[in-house]
């Protein structure tokens, strides 16, 4: 099946005016790191950026590659480095230590970094829906929180793990008696090997690990009729997850500070609509800079991706009040966080100037169209 395509000519055409060049062109794109040339030829001094992820380049952060690659942060006249994550590294601690200009990071881990002291705002809630699912064979049946009592369950511990407590707890399951916790290394092995019944997965990532291994009893790829998923947005429990962080204080402050804070949303917004439709483009862009997972996982992780952020019925980068409230309720039921954060944890200011200037160019900030493209997973990935 051929990726969604009502939208893309009008949309491309909309981009490509903004960005002074055409979107599927990235055969030159810069590595990780890297500062796009700029495009926009009344900028003589871009200004220069840091944008922390949480981790190495993959589909999971496609928009921002886009945004760099084909200029559209340039044309704001931006240089934004984006600078990898890792194990050791803590991206809303990157931006309160003045690490990073910007950052991105899940909103319940971010609320708990706030309430220890970072004064950091969310102005761009890119993920609309949480992308964490609970997995297991089809044979065992567990389809709802409340199917899990008794049973082996994963989960990653780290701050993961609270939409599953909390999925528990709302099905009358207390977590550290009605099931039995076992810590989950951040892959599939456990779930592939049934030492557990259910293990915890992205809907972009490790739940594509297992439909990329063989069924012993089929010679055959895993299928996901094979499986039954635990979706967090379905059982009411979910957070929201990958947002764009900026300081606090400079937002109040610094009007330099807020005019970029406008244009990189603007620039990212634009890169994540060039994402949803211009796909293979932007897979593409991706392995350019992320060669490390192969190119079926990518384009696979990027099309669950495009799933959690369109449509985007307020405009893309808006904080949905209800979604905020759901996450700000259990994270304060989780113990994730003591209190409710105060009113300088999200603004849709910024997001709402970006989102302006985008639908005066004719983009379309809402995907209220889109259908995702059928991706075949291969062997490993690849």
């Amino acid at each position: 099946m051929k990726p969604n395509r009502r939208t893309t000519g009008a949309a491309v055409a909309a981009l490509a005016l903004l960005a002074g060049c055409g979107t599927g062109g990235t055969s030159d794109a810069p590595k990780a790191g890297a500062g796009a040339g700029a495009t926009n030829a009344s900028c003589t001094s871009p200004t220069k950026v840091k944008l922390q992820l949480q981790w190495v380049a993959q589909s999971q952060f496609a928009g921002y590659y886009a945004a760099r690659d084909q200029g559209l942060w340039a044309k704001e006249c931006l240089d934004v480095t984006i600078v990898e994550g890792g194990v050791d590294i803590v991206p809303q601690t990157q931006l309160a230590t003045g690490a990073a200009d910007f950052a991105i990071a899940w909103v319940p881990k971010a609320l708990a970094s706030r309430e220890q002291g970072a004064k950091i705002t969310d102005i761009g809630q890119i993920y609309q829906r949480s992308g964490t699912l609970q997995v297991s064979w089809k044979d065992s049946a567990l389809t709802t929180a409340a199917a899990l009592k008794g049973k082996k369950v994963g989960n990653w511990g780290f701050g993961n793990e609270f939409e599953l407590f909390a999925g528990l707890q709302k099905a009358g399951i207390d977590p550290k008696s009605g099931v039995t916790l076992v810590q989950q290394q951040f892959d599939m092995s456990a779930l592939l090997g049934r030492q557990i019944d259910a293990a915890q997965a992205m809907v972009y990532n490790e739940y594509a690990q297992v439909l990329e291994q063989k069924n012993p009893a089929t010679g055959q790829l895993y299928q996901p009729s094979d499986l039954s998923v635990i979706d967090w947005n379905t059982e009411g429990t979910a957070m929201l997850q990958d947002a764009i962080w900026a300081d606090t204080d400079k937002l109040k402050s610094d009007k330099t500070y807020q005019d970029t804070a406008v244009k990189l949303l603007k620039g990212a917004m634009a890169g994540w609509v060039s994402c949803r439709d211009s796909f293979q483009p932007c897979v593409d862009t991706v392995l350019k800079n992320g060669p490390t997972l192969g190119a079926s996982h990518q384009a696979w992780q990027l099309a669950k991706v495009n799933g959690l952020i369109w449509p985007s019925p307020q405009g893309i980068g808006l904080v949905d009040k209800a979604a905020w409230d759901q996450t700000v309720s259990v994270a304060t039921g989780q113990k994730v966080v003591k209190a409710a954060p105060d009113a300088d944890a999200y603004s849709n200011d910024y997001a709402q100037k970006a989102l302006a200037e985008l639908k005066t160019a004719g983009v379309d900030v809402t995907g209220a169209s889109y259908a995702p493209p059928a991706v075949t997973l291969k062997e490993g990935g690849k």
